[in-house]
């Protein structure tokens, strides 16, 4: 067993997920990539960690098959006999809103549900052994969408409010010996949004976010890094917490209605 800690990523090859791996990895953890889709981001992202000096395994895995699931944390367990951190990072979406409901169907529901839900279920209870003997902890990735009912389509939405409320389930259920909490960002300057807003799309969201977020600014995805880590490595004493990361969006455009606010 290595004397270093192990943390495992889901989706990790882009994005939050990759940030986080290379952050933790620069804080010493060996480190578990995983992707569904993404294998030449995976590789890079795997070669930014192990620059920074970490071991690493790059392993392809459907969180929505329990299968695969299993197959990650026994992987991380054979190569170095332990696993301290989970992140539950992989998530989907459809960017649908409400003026074309009528292309949201029960597959598309059922997919986005077993990846953003019951795939994060499946890797904790995958990893949950482990973490117990090196009181470990958890991280969800979710979003305001699970918080404020906004966000790129119903489903999504819908997802991310079941795992806000598996993540206080899970804190109960595995303590004290596992801190489970969750990360709630906002808008993230990630190709993901990129990807399914289009860029001009991408570009009016961004300018609305910072137009209502008090902090004006949207988040990057080393922002969310490293509230991801923080509650991973320290935090000793938190758990079960549903952590906004999104300038201040939540607080619905309050810069505006402070009387005397400076302009």
């Amino acid at each position: 067993m290595t004397d270093r800690k192990v943390a495992l990523i889901t989706g990790s090859g882009t994005g939050v997920g990759a940030a986080t791996a290379l952050m933790l990895a620069k804080r010493g953890f060996h480190v578990v990539i995983n992707y569904s889709r993404s294998e030449a981001e995976a590789q890079a992202s795997q070669a930014a960690c192990q620059q920074a000096g970490a071991d690493t395994l790059l392993m392809q895995g459907d969180v929505a098959s329990d299968v695969d699931c299993k197959a990650l944390a026994q992987a991380a367990v054979d190569r170095w006999g332990r696993i301290d951190a989970l992140v539950n990072n992989a998530g989907i979406s459809t960017f649908t809103g409400a003026a074309n409901w009528d292309v949201l169907d029960m597959d598309t529901f059922s997919r986005i549900f077993a990846v953003n839900s019951v795939g994060a279920f499946q890797m904790v209870r995958a990893c949950a052994p482990h973490l117990k003997a090196h009181k470990g902890s958890v991280v969800n990735v979710s979003s305001i969408a699970g918080s404020l009912g906004i966000g790129s389509s119903v489903p999504y939405i819908a997802s991310k409010g079941a795992l806000n409320a598996m993540t206080l389930y899970l804190a109960r259920a595995l303590a004290p010996d596992i801190r489970v909490n969750a990360v709630c960002p906002g808008l993230i300057t990630s190709r993901w949004f990129v990807d399914g807003l289009g860029q001009a799309g991408f570009d009016k969201v961004k300018a609305l976010t910072e137009s209502i977020a008090p902090l004006e600014r949207a988040s990057t995805p080393e922002d969310v890094a490293e509230a991801i880590v923080w509650l991973t490595t320290g935090a000793r004493t938190v758990t079960g917490e549903l952590l906004l990361l999104d300038g201040g969006v939540h607080l619905g455009g309050a810069k505006a209605q402070v009387p005397g606010r400076a302009a």
